[in-house]
């Protein structure tokens, strides 16, 4: 399908905030961690908006690369941004009153996901999402090629985890591997590391 202008890669500002944060919450509304983080299926939806937000408001917009098309998003996080991109304490506390009683859940999985960061210099995909009503269109796969460009005109790797088993092979179509199965804590579910080497 051919793409049109509104489907191609552009900047996230300030004011493209609350709608990334809805598309999000749209493409990430059946993912299991956040199933697992937002076990409430009727206010799921709400508290993931809440949860994009914030994210991207406090972390990524400062400090990361955030692109989206007409109805996908993607947030990459440069080598030397990935220390300010982590979740920090006032973050934690912000997302405390979305996540309630899973709050303490969220900082240990944090930790878990910080403990298996790679320690070579690479480009981080911390999120990339599509509305689910837009799939097949092309859209997740243009943001996903524009970062991977920007890596190897680096010559630098680039690593993500995904919860959802189904994504592993969409980016092994991309040059990834799976490094590493993480099982991550309070019962929560299976993350999988991926690396992709440059020019793959």
């Amino acid at each position: 399908m051919r793409m049109t202008n509104a489907d191609r890669p552009t900047s996230i500002t300030g004011e493209d905030v609350g709608p990334t944060a809805r598309l999000l919450a749209r493409a990430f509304g059946d993912d299991p961690m956040m199933c697992w983080f937002f076990p409430e299926e009727a206010a799921r939806p709400a508290a993931l908006v809440g949860y994009f937000d914030t994210l991207l408001t406090r972390q990524y917009l400062p400090y990361g690369v955030c692109e989206r098309t007409g109805h996908a998003a993607a947030i990459w996080v440069a080598p030397q941004a990935q220390e300010k991109a982590v979740p920090d304490e006032g973050t934690i506390r912000e997302l405390a009153a979305l996540l309630g009683d899973r709050a303490g859940w969220f900082r240990e999985c944090v930790a878990a996901a910080a403990a298996t960061a790679p320690q070579e210099a690479h480009w981080y995909l911390a999120l990339l999402g599509t509305d689910p009503a837009a799939q097949g269109r092309g859209q997740g796969a243009a943001l996903l090629r524009a970062g991977l460009a920007r890596a190897d005109a680096a010559g630098l790797p680039v690593h993500l985890e995904s919860s959802k088993r189904e994504n592993l092979a969409v980016y092994q179509h991309f040059g990834f591997e799976v490094l590493e199965e993480v099982r991550l804590p309070a019962d929560g579910p299976t993350l999988w590391t991926m690396r992709r080497a440059p020019g793959a």
